[in-house]
């Protein structure tokens, strides 16, 4: 199957250039101390999304701490803790982003345009009921493309596909921006839904169309060698993946790598990328434990051989927060989830 293409955006490559000059402008803006609060605010986004986008935790890391610099610099305007909390999201850190949205909205400026914020962290806990039900406010109060789009993702979420097609479909129906970030990583998380349900050809065509809109699109590319290998073809799936490996800096890429390299017979090269995996993963816990405890278990169960450790790391991950795909992670571990 083909997924609908959906409407004409920038083409991708063009939207990177774009995206990098934006980034460059405020930097540059920003050395010169001439931004605003809501364009530094802007910078953390941007900065975040090029990371979402090339695979680069560096970028997350240093949108991160541009954001911890604007709570410590403007601690009285919403919007320094509502970048701080977007932030401490990406990492996993929802107690305190909770905490950083609590005291944006007891500062003067706070708006119901930041409640996405805190219902896509109740989300990322697994509390559904709320976040659907904030999602659902938003969808009737403006039935915009990124209120559609959220709302599908809470379905998707809960395991209704369904309705969560509908809502992906009204959302993409819905788009008149210009920019193929926003739908490249609508149709990723639709395809990511797929593949989690096992429709691994309903998976493909989704991947498909968020690579075919913004070919630079790392986490999609990376999921295209992963249905690659599943369903058959781990010669495509190792030719795209190596690029991936040798230029991200998320060792999730390499763990692939080694995984299919040592299906395929080629040990010896699957080693050389299961250590450079083991080592970047040793690095990223050691400074950001929540947010790669679950693919670190996911490493160490397959690819890496140690089930031992792989356990614990996916316990942690569930103590972070109550989903369906960390309780899974926990049995696929080996034993029972506790909580």
């Amino acid at each position: 199957m083909k997924a609908d293409s959906g409407p004409v955006t920038t083409a991708g490559v063009i939207a990177v250039a774009n995206l990098e000059a934006r980034i460059d402008g405020h930097v540059s803006r920003a050395t010169a101390g001439a931004l605003s609060v809501g364009e530094r605010a802007e910078l953390v986004e941007l900065i975040a999304l090029r990371g979402h986008v090339l695979g680069s935790v560096a970028d997350a890391e240093r949108a991160g701490s541009l954001a911890d610099d604007l709570v410590a610099e403007v601690p009285s305007d919403a919007r320094s803790f509502v970048a701080r909390a977007h932030m401490k999201g990406v990492f996993h850190q929802f107690a305190s982003a909770l905490t950083d949205l609590d005291a944006a909205a007891a500062l003067e400026g706070y708006g119901a345009e930041f409640d996405a914020e805190r219902a896509a962290l109740y989300q990322a806990l697994g509390r559904y009921d709320e976040a659907l039900a904030m999602r659902r406010r938003a969808v009737d109060g403006h039935a915009d493309f990124s209120a559609l789009a959220a709302l599908a993702g809470v379905y998707g979420e809960r395991g209704e596909l369904g309705e969560a097609e509908l809502w992906f479909s009204a959302a993409t129906r819905s788009y008149r921006g210009t920019s193929p970030f926003p739908l490249a990583m609508l149709d990723f998380q639709r395809a990511r839904l797929w593949m989690e349900h096992g429709d691994l050809h309903h998976g493909r065509a989704w991947c498909d169309a968020a690579v075919r809109r913004l070919p630079a699109y790392v986490p999609a590319q990376g999921h295209l060698a992963e249905l690659d290998a599943a369903l058959g073809e781990p010669a495509a799936a190792i030719v795209r993946l190596r690029p991936l490996a040798l230029t991200s800096d998320d060792p999730d890429y390499a763990t692939q790598l080694a995984r299919v390299l040592s299906d395929a017979g080629q040990r010896d090269e699957a080693q050389v990328w299961r250590r450079k995996a083991a080592a970047r993963y040793d690095e990223l816990l050691a400074r950001h434990l929540d947010a790669f405890a679950d693919h670190a278990a996911e490493f160490w169960l397959t690819i890496g051989g140690d089930r031992e450790r792989a356990l614990r790391l996916a316990r942690h991950n569930l103590s972070v927060r109550q989903t369906p795909r960390a309780r899974a992670l926990v049995r696929r571990s080996g034993a029972q989830p506790s909580a």
